[in-house]
């Protein structure tokens, strides 16, 4: 993007780039903020803002990180199947055995979840590079999609409590201009990382989810039993 121009990004909740746009509320964000070189700053948004995010014309050129962290909210599974669909669909084999061994209900249990979101903007020339800020769990792109010298292969690292994540699976969308979307799974390694060839002209949304028992889960009258932490990384290839 020019370095003149006005920044403004949407908070969406959906699938395959799609889903509802949120407004900028105070109480559902604990964390958002804008990174370029070797500054970083909190967003001050007004409440109800549409987009949510909005920010003056950066004053220099590079690579803008957006970072935002949701406030937790919970969800409700009415029934078993719905709940084992999740995480087949996540590739969590453990949790089945984990709730039975626990001995929750299968029946109106409860999940609290929370996103962390990153998203990576080009200014002007857009150099600069990724780094990691500490969210609960994130991507950390360890190339840049922008770059002239980019190889077509972005190497991304996944953190859980600032520590690389094994073996984990991870979604790539890739959306082309027609607004189609293709959908493949990728793993990271025993370093917690992957590499994932992309497309010029594209934009993608990496994904991935932890889950784990609530921290203070004893019975389903009692609150959530589960939680669920959901990365993201947002960035496009543009055409050489």
């Amino acid at each position: 993007m020019k370095s003149d121009a006005p920044i403004a990004a949407d908070l969406r909740n959906g699938e395959l780039f799609k889903g509802s746009q949120q407004s900028y509320f105070e109480r559902t964000t604990t964390r958002i903020e804008a990174t370029i070189g070797d500054t970083t700053a909190p967003i001050e948004g007004r409440m109800g803002d549409r987009p949510a995010i909005q920010l003056p014309a950066p004053q220099q050129n590079g690579l803008m990180i957006l970072a935002h962290e949701a406030a937790p909210a919970v969800i409700t599974y009415k029934d078993w199947p719905k709940f084992m669909k999740f995480v087949a669909h996540k590739d969590f084999s453990e949790a089945e055995a984990t709730h039975t061994a626990r001995g929750w209900d299968k029946e109106g249990f409860k999940e609290t979840y929370t996103r962390h979101s990153k998203s990576l903007i080009a200014v002007g020339t857009g150099q600069g590079a990724d780094r990691a800020l500490g969210l609960a769990t994130e991507f950390v792109a360890l190339d840049n999609p922008y770059a002239a010298d980019f190889d077509g292969v972005l190497d991304v690292e996944l953190l859980y409590n600032d520590a690389p994540r094994a073996n984990a699976q991870i979604e790539v969308y890739a959306r082309d201009e027609e607004d189609m979307v293709e959908v493949t799974i990728v793993r990271t390694g025993d370093q917690g990382r992957a590499a994932i060839p992309v497309e010029a002209g594209m934009e993608y949304l990496l994904d991935a989810v932890v889950l784990r028992p609530a921290a203070d889960a004893t019975t389903v009258a009692e609150g959530p039993v589960w939680e669920t932490l959901w990365a993201s990384m947002t960035f496009a290839v543009p055409q050489r």
